[in-house]
């Protein structure tokens, strides 16, 4: 099979996207994009006000997380994580 013919829009992804964004994340483990420290999403710290939550790391104070109400959106900025993994419970036989 060809690189063009397994190339589809990010529409493709809706489903895994769907079950990936239903869970609750702060059981998931993020990785600080800053010191390396990983941890529950959950144990980040949380600065919040009327907008959004910025959520920084335990450790060495790196935001992680942005996330921001705006007119008609919900914005997420997660550029201060490096990988954010998210426990699958569902089994897969």
């Amino acid at each position: 099979m060809q690189v063009e013919q397994m190339r589809l829009d990010g529409n493709a992804a809706g489903g895994m996207l769907r079950e990936l964004f239903a869970r609750d994340v702060t059981a998931a483990l993020a990785t600080c994009g800053g010191c390396g420290k990983v941890g529950p999403v959950g144990a980040l710290l949380e600065y919040g006000h009327g907008m959004g939550v910025v959520l920084r790391c335990p450790s060495c104070d790196t935001v992680m997380v942005r996330l921001v109400h705006a007119p008609g959106w919900l914005r997420l900025d997660v550029s201060g994580t490096s990988v954010l993994a998210i426990p699958d419970t569902i089994s897969v036989s």
